[in-house]
């Protein structure tokens, strides 16, 4: 198949779904859907340079129906058919991070592994299943979060337990990867040096990144793992979960609901993981302040720590939807990294600008949109070009 087909790149969260068509390296469109599963369901459908085209409720019961209702969005816009597809597969477990074309085996070997990201695998299987049946023998190919961060050294890759654990599976395995695979081709690996790169949203982690390439990051063996987030927990102290097995009586099911869907900023907040709604209100609400403080805490903890391993901090790039957008969360993390020579300039960080960095700062501190969708339309051609 010759490259620069029309491919459609499918983009699974928790509750939502980026649909977008690319051409080559050009997006053609996308679609978003939001709310997946609850009665506030939303379709928002944008052309090229993002032109807004619609906004309209989506009331979708799960991914394989936001499948088809963003395409049906898409399509009823004229924009063209796909000729392939490529989904954002978080987890592949550990023998899968390649690209590559989706067959029955790979997706049973996908159902295998979804015990490794329960949030995210199955909605990204859902896709599959819904393209199948809307588009009958269409190629479509996966790609992998966990691939970007495959080469980890050892020291970064092994958790302090039983090798026999290691060789089943149980490691470190890191997330975002194709935000940051998009963020190391967008600056480049040279202009990067020794870069910190924070991918800020519901979901959040930070890579360490030398030569272009990752050699930590605060995820581990799943997405739960790092610092704190809009619902997860982040790193907990593994006698945490036996207390709460021995004296509060919980079990698997119950601890993965607590550390995927019920920590983080909504239970430091009481109120919610919508980091917007917690500035907002966190003048006059004590515990939203504190769910601020804690997030942006931890984060800065964690770019400080991956100083240490780099030797040193030449760029710190944030993306995501917090990092992209939310000025005072960049100002309180780089407050904190003043003496590994992060200054920040107010004006720029307050437009979001792509340079945040005071001039003279001895690191450059950037903010670029998360480009995840054109990543995997990049990997999809390889693949079906291969």
């Amino acid at each position: 198949m010759e490259v620069d087909v029309i491919v459609l790149c499918l983009n699974s969260g928790s509750s939502s779904l980026k649909l977008a068509l690319f051409s080559g390296d050009e997006r053609l469109a996308w679609c978003t859907v939001e709310g997946i599963g609850t009665a506030k369901g939303v379709s928002r459908t944008r052309g090229k340079g993002g032109a807004a085209l619609r906004e309209e409720p989506a009331r979708v019961a799960n991914h394989g129906d936001a499948v088809h209702a963003g395409l049906d969005a898409l399509l009823g816009h004229g924009f063209p058919s796909p000729a392939a597809a490529g989904h954002r597969f978080v987890h592949g477990g550990p023998r899968q991070h390649e690209p590559c074309r989706i067959d029955a085996r790979l997706l049973a070997g996908l159902r295998a592994a979804v015990p490794f990201a329960p949030l995210h695998l199955p909605a990204a299987i859902l896709g599959v299943e819904a393209i199948s049946a809307r588009i009958p023998g269409l190629s479509q190919v996966a790609c992998f979060d966990t691939h970007f961060h495959w080469e980890m050294p050892e020291i970064a890759r092994r958790l302090p337990l039983p090798r026999e654990l290691y060789e089943a599976g149980v490691r470190r395995y890191g997330f975002h990867g194709l935000s940051y695979e998009s963020v190391v081709a967008e600056v480049g690996s040279d202009a990067l040096g020794r870069a910190v790169i924070a991918h800020l949203g519901n979901g959040a982690s930070m890579v360490a990144i030398r030569d272009g390439r990752s050699i930590d990051t605060t995820m581990g063996m799943t997405p739960a793992g790092g610092f704190m987030m809009g619902t997860r927990s982040g790193d907990l102290d593994p006698g945490v979960l036996v207390h709460l097995l021995d004296a509060h009586h919980y079990d698997s099911r119950r601890l993965e609901e607590l550390v995927d869907r019920r920590s983080g900023l909504l239970a430091t907040s009481e109120s919610t993981s919508d980091m917007r709604a917690l500035l907002a209100a966190r003048t006059a609400d004590g515990r939203a302040a504190l769910a601020v403080e804690m997030f942006c805490y931890q984060a800065a903890k964690a770019a400080g720590a991956f100083a240490t391993a780099l030797g040193g901090l030449d760029s710190l790039v944030f993306t995501g939807g917090i990092g992209e957008h939310a000025a005072p969360v960049r100002e309180a993390i780089c407050a904190r990294l003043e003496h590994l020579g992060v200054v920040i300039d107010p004006a720029r960080n307050a437009t979001n600008a792509r340079v945040i960095s005071a001039d003279g700062s001895h690191c450059i501190a950037m903010v670029l949109p998360a480009d995840e969708e054109r990543t995997i339309a990049r990997q999809t051609n390889a693949v079906l070009s291969a």
